[in-house]
């Protein structure tokens, strides 16, 4: 093995982070907005973006991901096994980035060939830099206490870019394009852009490989296959990975039916005008108009509204749980963590049952929790994986760090699709009707439902999964001393 040093700066953690930010600037407008810059910004049919986007996330998660992540664990180059692909990939990240949301007149077919071909090749760059990009994050360090700070850093940069996208996108798109929302749409895309780039070659200078496979841990692609059928742990946050998907892609796609159909409009708009929100935006609108910009396009419905500052607010409290994420887990171990942080967080989502349309603070402080809680597991769920592999390196004595996080991230696209899938499939079941000013009752118990019981379902079954995951604080100290003393005797067999 390399070096046995294990500590890393704040600056190496900084750096890696931002790996993180360029990639979620693209990640989270992709999954919030495609569908929509697809059907209402460059006019494609609804049936043909589903197709497109459908198609395109499949080949993502059962071919290129796999692939990836097989050539990425084979990489040998001075830089090592995973920056390179940083590097590789930063420039055709920006680029493609841009190209996926430009809108090229090039008649109705050109459209759909044009879209399939630069989302198809997106996917494919961004599978080729995300997956090394996480997988760095396993051979940075040997330290699992390090893992834990890393990965609060990482996430803490993953939330601002969630906070960018899903509260200040679509404003920002029509402030820079001046109301104009193909011209606002491109604007903002070069500077994601730029942005990105800048930021993944950052983070390629900033780190360094500190686990290093000796010649002798290198194996076939069927070795690696069959190390992972044979790794429980990977087995059971495989499963854990994809509940969780389901539950964000579920909690996601219905919280606005929630605000829309089940809470008092009334509430909200005393609640928008009390809390002081409106008179906020009134200011930020007068502010950004004497200096010459468009006002700040905040959703003018009070259900809309309320969603967006419900977003808002609840990922501002998940920065503030992974803020004390690494402390806990340093204590208590990741594993105990995790499943308690989760478990509480459910509590409140169960709660969302009990709130009648007039709780509207009520609901807000409950999310707010619920995203405290939850924002405790965030990096946990990666730093585990990272313990995985080095799990399957003490017990097999061979690494192979990228296969292991390849499929942790078909895992997460399964858990989207499957999550995504459900949340058409309730409303069917219940008998939604789209554009109803209102609901038939049954649909919104139904609603009601989803959002507490359904949504809580796949956390549950996810802390009890943890009972059959081995890797305990004993576990953690037991497997990292280990791997320091073989690699020593390496280093000094040299």
């Amino acid at each position: 093995m390399a070096s046995t040093e294990h500590t890393l700066t704040v600056r190496e953690k900084l750096g890696y982070s931002l790996g993180d930010l360029a990639a979620n600037l693209i990640f989270q407008t992709l999954i919030t907005y495609l569908a929509f810059f697809y059907t209402d910004v460059y006019r494609l049919p609804p049936a043909t973006a589903a197709t497109i986007i459908f198609v395109v996330g499949m080949l993502g998660a059962f071919v290129f991901t796999p692939l990836i992540g097989i050539a990425a664990d084979r990489t040998s180059t001075r830089w090592g096994r995973f920056r390179p692909w940083i590097l590789w990939t930063a420039i055709p990240f920006g680029v493609l980035s841009l190209l996926a949301f430009s809108t090229p007149e090039l008649g109705e077919r050109g459209k759909v060939i044009y879209a399939l071909g630069t989302y198809a090749l997106l996917v494919f760059v961004y599978a080729a830099n995300n997956l090394p990009y996480s997988a760095l994050s396993g051979v940075l360090t040997g330290s699992m206490a390090q893992r834990n700070s890393l990965s609060a850093y990482r996430f803490v940069a993953v939330m601002i870019a969630q906070f960018i996208i899903q509260v200040l996108l679509m404003p920002l798109v029509l402030i820079l394009g001046d109301g104009d929302r193909v011209r606002g749409f491109e604007q903002v895309m070069t500077v994601f852009a730029i942005v990105g780039t800048v930021f993944f070659l950052i983070t390629f200078a900033t780190t360094r490989e500190r686990i290093v496979p000796t010649r002798e841990q290198t194996g076939g692609v069927l070795q690696d296959l069959s190390d992972l059928l044979h790794n429980r742990p990977w087995q059971v946050m495989l499963a854990l990975t994809v509940l969780v998907f389901i539950n964000l892609a579920l909690k996601g796609g219905t919280y606005i039916y929630y605000f829309q159909y089940y809470m008092s409009d009334a509430a909200l708009v005393a609640f928008l005008e009390n809390s002081g929100f409106n008179g906020l935006i009134r200011g930020l609108n007068a502010g950004l108009g004497s200096a010459g910009f468009a006002g700040f396009s905040w959703p003018s419905d009070a259900a809309t509204s309320a969603f967006s500052l419900f977003n808002a607010c609840g990922i501002i409290c998940m920065i503030l749980g992974i803020g004390v994420s690494r402390r806990l887990a340093d204590r208590f171990g990741k594993r105990d963590v995790f499943g308690g942080a989760l478990f509480i967080s459910t509590l409140f989502l169960l709660a969302f049952y009990l709130f009648p349309p007039t709780a509207v603070g009520v609901a807000f402080a409950a999310f707010m929790l619920h995203g405290f809680c939850y924002g405790i597991t965030i990096p946990l769920l990666w730093a585990m994986i990272a313990d995985v592999a080095d799990y399957s390196e003490w017990k097999n004595h061979r690494r192979a760090t990228a296969i292991i996080f390849s499929a942790m991230l078909c895992g997460l696209k399964i858990g989207l699709s499957v999550g995504g899938a459900l949340v058409a499939g309730i409303l069917a079941h219940y008998g939604y009707q789209a554009g109803m000013a209102t609901q038939p009752e049954g649909v919104v118990e139904g609603i009601r439902l989803t959002v507490s019981v359904y949504c809580s379902l796949p956390f549950l079954l996810a802390v009890a999964l943890l009972f059959a995951y081995e890797i305990d604080k004993r576990a953690e100290a037991r497997i990292e001393q280990d791997l320091q003393l073989r690699r020593r005797t390496a280093d000094a067999s040299v």
